[in-house]
């Protein structure tokens, strides 16, 4: 009688033919070991490379007041929470966290998260379900696309940064389920466009159809607007037009976490429903007191901004001038669009040579034939940092048309 196959030896020669797969479709994501530097340095492999991958906007990742916040909040309250929030885990730390963050945000009261990802699936998981809807922008964040799925709400996704688009299909939604929740997500700032959605716009379709306005500000805190209250507020919008407001604490802040801020009300519902919430380890308090110190230094340095906004037109200009394909942005997020995986990649690795760290963007992360380069900007570049890497980004593609 023939013996039956051993199950874990057929998973492991399906699972080697998906990644064969991906690795001839150059699609194959590898780590690599890093160690951050200031000035937005990393080393790699004993070899320290400029890092244009780095969502360290203002330059506090490696800022050393932070890692003093860390160590005197660890003296305090040692290296972990020991528990979820609900348990013993809420110290006093998160506790103040939490009020610097809703006063930051304007709003009453804010909410601690572990991560962006856990909190927009706590929002959406708790203010939905199966009778309701999620409308999206089709460039959401994955986190967004995600919690939408976990609510069991009917997805809905209108076309990018279009509130007319979005506008019909509320109109549509709404006609058939008249007394059913519409949540409205969006990302302020697009983590792979570097482009913004037209907040206003938005939130007059949502407040005309009734719906619920939900943004991720994960890009746009610390960046845009006064003090780097974010994208919603330098459109000028307050908690009645967005009411949920989201925010992560390890891009431009350079710690680690997130928040959901809002109502009184909508922040003890969340404590009450929001699944990645309540069933999870609180992040350690060390953490909050680190978040704590940059929210200060956001608030009160705005020369960090002010120099992010002058490499950011540094940077357009030299890259206009060499005719590179940038995608419109006025943000630090700055794409070069090469559309094949392999270019991007080819590319990519051409600069890591001469000691550049810039990260290439394939599929699933975009869409098909729209991979690209990733430049991030950061306070912590130089002019000359800027200047050398369009250089070697024009030299590079020179030589890639020459040999073409």
């Amino acid at each position: 009688m023939p013996q039956a196959p051993d199950p874990s030896t057929a998973l492991d020669a399906e699972l080697a033919a998906d990644l064969a797969e991906r690795e001839a479709r150059g699609l194959y994501r590898r780590r690599r070991i890093v160690q951050p530097r200031p000035g937005a340095r990393a080393r790699v492999g004993g070899r320290e490379y400029v890092n244009f991958s780095s969502n360290d906007y203002l330059g506090l990742a490696c800022d050393p007041r932070l890692a003093d916040g860390l160590r005197e909040g660890l003296t305090e309250h040692g290296a972990g929470s020991g528990a979820a929030h609900l348990i013993t885990g809420h110290s006093a730390l998160h506790h103040e966290l939490e009020q610097a963050l809703a006063a930051f945000t304007g709003r009453p009261r804010a909410l601690l998260f572990s991560t962006g990802y856990m909190a927009n699936i706590g929002i959406a998981q708790a203010l939905v379900g199966r009778k309701d809807a999620v409308l999206e922008d089709r460039l959401n964040h994955a986190s967004l696309l995600d919690g939408a799925l976990a609510s069991r709400a009917k997805l809905i996704r209108y076309q990018h940064a279009d509130a007319d688009d979005l506008d019909r299909r509320l109109a549509a939604f709404r006609e058939k389920q008249p007394d059913a929740r519409g949540l409205v997500m969006s990302d302020s700032v697009f983590s792979m466009d570097g482009d913004i959605a037209p907040l206003a716009e938005l939130a007059t379709r949502c407040r005309a159809q009734g719906a619920c306005l939900m943004v991720d500000e994960a890009h746009g805190l610390g960046v845009c607007g006064p003090q780097g209250r974010g994208a919603v507020t330098a459109a000028g919008l307050g908690p009645d037009e967005v009411p949920i407001l989201m925010g992560t604490l390890g891009k431009a802040f350079g710690s680690f976490g997130a928040f959901v801020a809002g109502s009184e009300t909508l922040i003890e519902h969340l404590i009450q429903h929001a699944r990645s919430y309540v069933y999870t380890t609180a992040t350690p308090a060390p953490l909050a007191a680190s978040a704590l110190r940059a929210l200060a230094i956001s608030r009160e340095e705005d020369w960090r901004r002010d120099k992010l906004a002058e490499l950011i037109q540094a940077f357009r200009a030299a890259a206009e001038a060499h005719r590179l394909p940038l995608m419109a942005s006025d943000t630090p997020i700055q794409p070069l669009m090469l559309g094949e995986a392999d270019r991007a990649v080819a590319l990519s690795r051409a600069l890591e040579a001469q000691g550049y760290l810039v990260q290439a963007i394939r599929p699933p992360t975009v869409p098909d034939g729209t991979a690209r380069l990733r430049i991030t900007l950061t306070a912590a570049h130089s002019l000359d940092d800027v200047r050398g890497l369009v250089t070697a980004l024009a030299e590079n593609m020179d030589h890639e048309m020459d040999t073409r």
